[in-house]
């Protein structure tokens, strides 16, 4: 029984992927927005421009075992004695919270290639 649910696993990650991704850098609409939102909250200031870090932590690295919740409340909540501030008071980040996740596990996952990003099939 043990080795069916092992065998499961796999493809229910598949299923729970947040991003598509075709080439490296053609994203699904929700991924490219929260790209953009990544872009104009100027996140690269403490995480770096390709999420591996600078002041703050390195997101390619971080994002592997952190939880859509914890990413969730991490950005939200912020992490104040850290230095990373909250960002509930953004429209924008609120808006697009999920799409945020999306971006940063598929560039996390290696899926995504730092840069510039459009919508795939545009």
């Amino acid at each position: 029984m043990a080795l069916a649910m092992c065998m499961a696993a796999p493809a229910a990650l598949a299923d729970a992927t947040p991003y598509q991704v075709v080439d490296g850098n053609k994203v699904d609409a929700q991924t490219l927005s929260g790209w953009r939102t990544w872009r104009a909250l100027a996140c690269e200031r403490c995480h770096g421009a390709q999420q591996e870090g600078a002041v703050g932590p390195a997101l390619t690295a971080s994002m592997k075992g952190l939880s859509k919740e914890d990413f969730r409340k991490t950005v939200l909540q912020g992490r104040v004695d850290k230095g990373m501030p909250n960002f509930d008071g953004s429209k924008q980040v609120v808006d697009n919270i999920d799409n945020l996740y999306a971006y940063l596990k598929g560039r996390s996952d290696g899926a995504i290639a730092p840069g510039k990003l459009q919508e795939a099939g545009k």
